[in-house]
């Protein structure tokens, strides 16, 4: 079973998830900690848990998604996996920290990719990829079958989707992607969202305003 420890860090309030199983293999999804209180958060979770990070899975190339990646790869000698549609974002990271004024230095480039149809694993768990672009190029969502949840970046959120005004952004595929392959996920699948708290795809369908089943604002 698939066990999971949400964080909320840096200015934009971007969740980190740090998921791992009785194996105490640990994937940490989206690290986005600015500075070194941030990191001692994260460490001591991992410390609380007896956990091995074995490791780093991005759902897209967002600065406020990677932030914390080059300090895991480095703290815990793991791979950096994203798909590889990702990679024009994450090299526009140092670009887009400057312009914000950010404490960033640099996120590597992953050393692992993942395609919709894969699995990512780890112990003796697995979840699926789905490739759900729109909100940025290259994103995926993670979908823990038996546990019920999906780790869905920013295509998804309580109430809302994925911004679109960004490099890359495309509204009509992130309704897509959100009509398609979200919604074809069960009611009660919980949704783990890359800003803010937990929804589920039944709430979504049946309220969001933005994209329903067979409707779309956008």
């Amino acid at each position: 079973m698939i066990s999971l420890r949400k964080f909320t860090f840096n200015a934009f309030a971007e969740n980190t998830y740090l998921l791992y199983d009785e194996t105490k293999q640990a994937i940490i999804i989206d690290p986005g900690m600015m500075d070194n209180s941030e990191e001692r958060l994260l460490l001591n979770a991992i410390a609380e848990e007896e956990l091995n990070p074995v490791k780093v899975v991005l759902t897209h190339g967002h600065i406020d998604h990677v932030m914390g990646v080059d300090f895991c790869m480095k703290k815990f000698d793991i791979p950096l996996m994203s798909h590889k549609k990702a990679l024009p974002t994450i090299g526009m990271a140092e670009q887009v920290s400057r312009m914000y004024g950010l404490p960033f230095t640099t996120c590597p480039d992953p050393t692992e990719f993942i395609e919709e149809g894969e699995q990512l694993t780890f112990g003796n768990s697995s979840m699926d990829v789905l490739f759900v672009p729109g909100h940025a190029p290259g994103h995926v969502a993670f979908v823990d079958h038996d546990g019920k949840k999906v780790i869905a970046g920013d295509v998804l959120f309580q109430g809302s989707v994925g911004r679109v005004d960004l490099p890359g952004g495309d509204a009509p595929l992130l309704a897509k992607s959100i009509q398609e392959k979200m919604y074809a996920l069960p009611d009660e699948m919980i949704v783990y969202c890359g800003h803010g708290p937990e929804t589920t795809i039944g709430i979504e369908k049946q309220s969001n305003p933005f994209v329903r089943p067979g409707f779309s604002a956008f």
